[in-house]
């Protein structure tokens, strides 16, 4: 039965499903119903009329959620209802059911447990929160070791805790290593050498494959190495090898020899870095797509190879190789003309006298937008597309690393500052060159400076222009590559923005970002800046326990994630009504040891649970065994 027909069935009628908001969340409830945390006396032995009534408001309407009844089994958000019954809702006897007034007072509750229902009934809910919290946080050591002695005790949910376990920063090189067999999802942000050794030597090739199919590969050359050799499948062995390289691995002269000799010979063909004396062997191979492949190193071919390569009968090689020939030689309109596609021609070929000055006014606009990244135009003929009538084509123009910055900035063109941007491949070769960076960081285009602020060091003199930028992804980009980002600046980028994927926690994690003087901070308005107060470090434990209750999630979060949090404050803060402080409590290492063991047993919270530090390593050992027989058991 649907959620919207058990509750009426209920005599419920529902008024709406509600979001999120500042109440205790479902999980939350759901923990209390099962004994995690609670108040003590909150089990009774029948939810009567009375209780009901103190439940709803005046209009009969409390909030309720029913176990394993939202879609795919999602049970965590609360439904708004209302009941006009005298007697009690029909939720009794059900699947299970967790119920809170409007008010967050009361919270009335039946779930299944070992013994047969467990029915939960609690007034003036916060305050026996609060006490229950207190309570817990004065666990003993005697009491600790006795609640880790029992665990893992009967695996509730043994395959949440394979998930979670490989991100257990305390977990030791050896039990990752066990982990190998069970679970491969933590290899994703792995960056233990020990371990990813042991992964990229693993039989199974999921294993092996797992570190370095992922956003950013955290493995050695060495190790990168012994993945190409290990892996069986030549086709496979070459998409290795091409990962490789992208993430700047010198492969052995060996190794091209193992590549080119197999059956993805076109493939490794095409792999940055193959040594020179297979050039020969390929201007002349029997496969057309590796001739064509021996174009790209014309430089490096001998003219005799060169001029086999252009009298090629297959239509692909002779055009590569045409192509190749031009970057060097001025290309003719009849060799221009017979073109199966031109385009490239267009953006890479020096084109003749009489053919630039025909192409360069020709009335195709792909045409000319196509010839305005040709690295070879003559002078005139960018000064022509300068002024062309297409807009695109003129913004083009204005990113021509063969501009002056005069020239640059009378090119009339268009600019999107809110459109994402990408690093000039012609700026970022200069990152080394400060005179070039002094130069091109007054460019009067964006994009440029952007660039320019990409690069990792810089001249004093550079960095102060950057940091001023009228441009704000200016200042953002030197705050995230830059080393030598001014701290003042990055204190007032970190008041909008505060961490992307590919450079997260930036710019709070440069190391020229302010920590002393922090926690002035600490009544700011803005919840961003009340984050940092904890960052200074004359905060005190006081301090913590302060911003664990600000009305902003985000400084509640930073609150959690402190060690000084108080294991009373790290009980109460399970209770937060946003999802991502309550995680972040629940890895809090000063969370009391007979709370986490009844985390790791709840179904919301197992996978979370496992990644906290605070569980002992032998601990973790047993839970692992516990995980893995119930994976295998599984397959």
């Amino acid at each position: 039965m649907e959620l919207h027909e058990l509750l009426p069935h209920a005599g419920l009628t529902v008024v709406e499903d509600m979001p999120p908001g500042n109440l205790l969340p479902p999980e939350a409830g759901w923990r209390i119903a099962r004994g995690i945390a609670a108040p003590d006396g909150a089990v009774c032995g029948k939810l009567d009329g009375a209780w009901w009534r103190r439940l709803a408001d005046a209009d009969g309407e409390f909030l309720v959620a029913v176990l394993g009844h939202r879609i795919g089994g999602n049970d965590s958000l609360w439904t708004r209802v209302r009941y006009a019954g005298s007697d009690v809702p029909g939720l009794t006897g059900g699947p299970g059911f967790v119920a809170l007034s409007l008010d967050g007072q009361v919270l009335l509750a039946e779930v299944p447990g070992t013994d047969g229902l467990r029915v939960t009934a609690l007034d003036r809910l916060p305050e026996r929160l609060q006490e229950a919290a207190s309570a817990a946080g004065r666990e003993t050591e005697a009491e600790r070791a006795e609640v880790w002695a029992a665990v893992p005790g009967r695996p509730a949910w043994p395959l949440h805790w394979a998930e979670g376990i490989g991100f257990n920063p305390a977990a030791p090189d050896e039990l990752l290593i066990r982990l190998l067999d069970v679970e491969v999802g933590f290899l994703h942000g792995c960056d233990r050498p020990t371990v990813l050794d042991a992964a990229v030597a693993h039989p199974d090739p999921q294993v092996r494959s797992r570190p370095a199919d992922t956003f950013r590969p955290k493995l050695t050359s060495a190790q990168w190495i012994r993945l190409v050799r290990a892996e069986p499948s030549p086709s496979r062995r070459v998409l290795w090898a091409e990962r490789a390289c992208a993430w700047g691995v010198e492969l052995p002269e060996d190794l091209y020899d193992i590549l080119l000799a197999g059956p993805s010979r076109a493939q490794a063909a095409e792999l940055p870095g193959v040594p020179a004396h297979h050039l020969r062997g390929f201007a002349s191979d029997a496969d057309p797509r590796v001739r064509a492949t021996a174009c790209a190193r014309w430089e490096d071919l001998a003219a005799p190879l060169r001029a086999r390569l252009l009298a090629d009968t297959d239509e692909a090689v002779h055009t590569a190789a045409l192509l190749a020939h031009h970057t060097t030689v001025p290309m003719p309109r009849e060799v221009f003309t017979p073109l199966p596609a031109p385009r490239r021609a267009l953006e890479q070929c020096r084109l003749s006298p009489e053919l630039e000055a025909e192409v360069v006014r020709d009335g195709d606009t792909e045409v000319r937008r196509a010839l305005a990244v040709n690295p070879w135009l003559s002078a005139h003929s960018v000064a022509v597309l300068a002024e062309d009538a297409c807009g695109d084509i003129r913004s083009l123009v204005a990113l021509r690393p063969d501009l002056d910055e005069e020239r640059r900035a009378a090119v009339r063109h268009d600019f999107d500052p809110l459109l994402q941007s990408h690093t000039l491949p012609w700026v970022e070769g200069l990152h080394g060159d400060a005179d070039a960076m002094r130069r091109l960081s007054a460019s009067s285009h964006p994009l440029i400076r952007r660039s320019v602020a990409r690069a990792r060091r810089l001249p004093p003199d550079v960095v102060e222009r950057l940091a001023g930028d009228e441009d704000r992804a200016v200042r953002l980009f030197l705050a995230e590559s830059c080393d030598d980002a001014p701290a003042e600046m990055l204190l007032e980028v970190w008041r909008w923005w505060d961490g992307s994927f590919s450079h997260p926690d930036r710019p709070r994690s440069h190391p020229h970002f302010p920590r002393e003087g922090l926690l002035r901070f600490a009544g700011d308005p803005d919840g961003r800046m009340r984050r940092l107060a904890l960052d200074d470090p004359e905060s005190t434990p006081a301090d913590v326990a302060r911003l664990a209750r600000d009305p902003a999630a985000e400084v509640r979060h930073r609150a959690a994630e402190d060690p000084r949090l108080s294991p009373a404050d790290a009980v109460w803060m399970l209770n937060d009504p946003v999802a991502h402080v309550r995680q972040a409590a629940m890895r809090n290492l000063r969370l009391p040891a007979r709370v986490l063991a009844g985390l790791l047993h709840d179904r919301d919270t197992a996978c979370a649970a496992v990644t906290n530090p605070a569980i002992p390593v032998p601990v973790l050992h047993r839970i692992l065994t516990a995980a893995a027989a119930a994976v295998a058991a599984g397959r």
